[in-house]
């Protein structure tokens, strides 16, 4: 079909490759970009070498202190086409490190859009907390099965299939499951800035 793109997983050694990618067309050493994002520079060698699989709250951490959308660290730009796309959540289903998580990238970021969307399927007792991301992103869950506790301005929120909660992600905020099933949510975040230093960016990743 006319717009399908190419799907498959991203691997570690993928993440560890586009991050390096980033910091050098930024100019940053290990040191600097362990400064910046808060991560030890031990931990960047070690995903730059595919050695580490990062959490997501790192691979977080890491986005914020390079002030770039998740998406750059899970797949390599690709040329900017129409607007129709397809994607298969089955087929662009990953877990990350965390055990109890499974995260579909949807729809990357583009900065024509300002958005990324994901699925994100939840196991039953599950909790994460994040930190907070860049000034002005907010994030907008629809719960697609299940229901979903979501911490939001310190306070546990109760959401609902069939429901839907916007809130600002630039303060601390988390997931949790108390239910005995999975919880599947679609995920959509919206950045307010324009990340230049990715603009126009064409990642050697796959080279």
């Amino acid at each position: 079909m006319r717009g399908q793109s190419q799907m498959r997983s991203i691997s570690p050694v993928d993440t560890g490759k586009l991050l390096k990618s980033i910091r050098h067309d930024l100019g940053w050493s290990l040191d600097k970009t362990a400064e910046r994002t808060g991560v030890s520079k031990a931990m960047l060698g070690q995903i730059e070498r595919g050695e580490s699989t990062p959490t997501v709250a790192t691979l977080w951490k890491i986005a914020t202190g390079l002030r770039v959308p998740m998406t750059t660290l899970l797949e390599p730009d690709r040329e900017v086409g129409d607007v129709l796309l397809l994607r298969d959540a089955s087929r662009l289903r990953v877990r990350p490190s965390e055990e109890g998580m499974q995260r579909a990238l949807l729809f990357p970021y583009e900065t024509r859009f300002g958005f990324e969307l994901y699925e994100l399927t939840f196991a039953p007792d599950f909790e994460s907390i994040s930190e907070p991301h860049d000034i002005g992103v907010v994030e907008h869950v629809t719960v697609l099965r299940g229901e979903i506790e979501l911490l939001v301005e310190e306070e546990w929120r109760r959401v609902e299939q069939g429901q839907s909660l916007r809130f600002p992600a630039d303060r601390r905020h988390g997931y949790r499951n108390r239910t005995q099933s999975e919880t599947v949510v679609m995920d959509l975040i919206h950045y307010r800035f324009i990340p230049q230093n990715i603009a126009g960016r064409k990642t050697q990743a796959g080279s």
